[in-house]
Formats: C-alpha cells, sequence, structure tokens
C-alpha cells in the first residue's frame, strides 16, 4: 500500500499540524514565488454572494486565516478534515472569524451533508490521501449545487524530486514516495468523469535553499523510516557540505489547482 493511503501513516502524519508546518516553512523561506500559496489559491475561488462553501482535508485552516482580510461577512463556510487534532487547530487559528465558520470531523468519501449544500468545495493538497477517490469524487459532485465548482490542489510527478534524490544520496533507505495517485497529469482525467470544465492553474515556483537546517526538517516530516531521526546531524552536515561547495540547493516545483465545474449533465 502507498504509505499516502496506510491509515497509520496518516494519523502520524497528520493528528497535529507539526509535520505540515515544516513543509510549510521551508517553502515560506525560500520559495522563488513571494506571493503567498493560499492567497493564490482564493484568488481563483469563483465565490458567488451569500455562497456556501466546503474545505474538505482543511488541515489548520491557512486557507482562511491567510485570507481573513478578504472574506465577507454573509458567506457560510464549513472546514472539515479526518484529524480531529487539525479541526482543533482550524478552530484556534480561526476563533476571530468563528461566526462564519463550522467545523466538523468528517471523511470526503462519506460526508454527512446533504445533496446540493454547497456552492464551493475545495480540496488543497489532500486527494492524493483518499483511498477510494471515485468515491470521494462522487461525494463532492453530491454535495455541490448545479453550476458549482470544486478546486482541487495537487502537485506534479516530478515536485520536490532533488529532495528524493538528496535522500538516497545520503542513504539509500531514505524513502520519499513520489506522487502519482492524484498528480497534475493524472488529475484532469479523474476529475473528468464526474465534472465539466476542468481547468488547471498553475503556479509558477521553485526552492533556492540556503539553509540545510529547514531542508532537513522538510525532509524528517516526510519519512516514514527512522533513518534520518537516527542520522540527523549526519544528515545537517551532508546538506551544509552541498551548500559550501554549490552556494544553493535548487529544487523545482510542481503545483498547481484543478477548477472543475457541476453541469446539469456531469
Amino acid at each position: 500500500m502507498s504509505k499516502r493511503l496506510d491509515p497509520k501513516f496518516l494519523r502520524e502524519q497528520y493528528g497535529n499540524a507539526s509535520n505540515l508546518n515544516a513543509r510549510i516553512d521551508l517553502h515560506q523561506r525560500f520559495s522563488t514565488n513571494k506571493y503567498d500559496w493560499q492567497r493564490w489559491v482564493f484568488d481563483r475561488l469563483r465565490i458567488p454572494a451569500h455562497g456556501h462553501i466546503l474545505e474538505v482535508g482543511c488541515g489548520p485552516g491557512y486557507l482562511w486565516s491567510n485570507n481573513r482580510d478578504r472574506i465577507g461577512r454573509d458567506g457560510q463556510v464549513v472546514l472539515s478534515d479526518l484529524s480531529a487534532g487539525m479541526v482543533r487547530t482550524a478552530k484556534d487559528h480561526l476563533r476571530n472569524l468563528s461566526k462564519i465558520y463550522g467545523f466538523t470531523v468528517s471523511d470526503i468519501q462519506a460526508m454527512p451533508f446533504a445533496d446540493a449544500t454547497f456552492d464551493v468545495v475545495v480540496a488543497n493538497h489532500m486527494l492524493y490521501h483518499v483511498q477510494d477517490r471515485e468515491k470521494a469524487l462522487s461525494e463532492v459532485h453530491r454535495v455541490l449545487k448545479v453550476d458549482g465548482h470544486f478546486y482541487a490542489a495537487t502537485n506534479g510527478p516530478n515536485h520536490m524530486r532533488e529532495v528524493f534524490s538528496l535522500l538516497q544520496e545520503f542513504d539509500r533507505r531514505c524513502e520519499m514516495e513520489i506522487l502519482r495517485i492524484f498528480n497534475l497529469a493524472n488529475g484532469a482525467e479523474q476529475l473528468s468523469g464526474f465534472f465539466s470544465q476542468v481547468n488547471l492553474h498553475h503556479y509558477e515556483d521553485a526552492l533556492l535553499v540556503t539553509a540545510a537546517e529547514p531542508l532537513a526538517a522538510y525532509a524528517v516530516s516526510m519519512q516514514r523510516s527512522k533513518v534520518l531521526e537516527e542520522r540527523g546531524d549526519e544528515f545537517i552536515q551532508f546538506l551544509q557540505t552541498k551548500l559550501a561547495a554549490e552556494g544553493v540547493i535548487r529544487i523545482q516545483k510542481e503545483t498547481g489547482l484543478f477548477e472543475a465545474r457541476k453541469g446539469n449533465g456531469v
């Protein structure tokens, strides 16, 4: 089983926000694109006046906390996640906006919402963790209103590939799964079975890393094995040697957002 689908791995990864925050920190510090990812995603959301919005796999709620200045008071937003710890963190981040937020612990594969409830559904970097994506997409289709929009962010198959190469060079026991389940190359095909007018928006970016510790923390956050925990100081020294020789570690990113509409037929 892919580790992205392993329930034990997911509980360990997303029981709280610590692993996610290590990854976000690397991107915030070293991305070449200085326009915030969550702001960029929000720019593309077609939210009608008085719209009903659902985010599945909401994590700590960063999409909304990073756009708190842009959210009207006439909407209704529901944040959902399989992790109770993430939902608690989202509630804390959004406590000053609680009047327009609902929170629920639920699974995208069996959502506790009535048919045609939402104008917009957002799945921000989470569909590659879902075991039965057909069931999940069927559920998203069910809870969307006709002409509603579904937004699914994901990465490409070459996203952060240089990190995998560094891990393998350091110790071949290290692992980092290449994203194949739902990515920028195959996502449109999966979505088109349920939605019409599937479009892809690319977020152009790369990392120019100049410090070893944040990159090491990112790598540790992705690991299922204990290799980097046991050899963490050695890995930092390995990265420092690379930086001393090259000045910078360049890492390519492939990230984007699918936009799909629920039509009358599909």
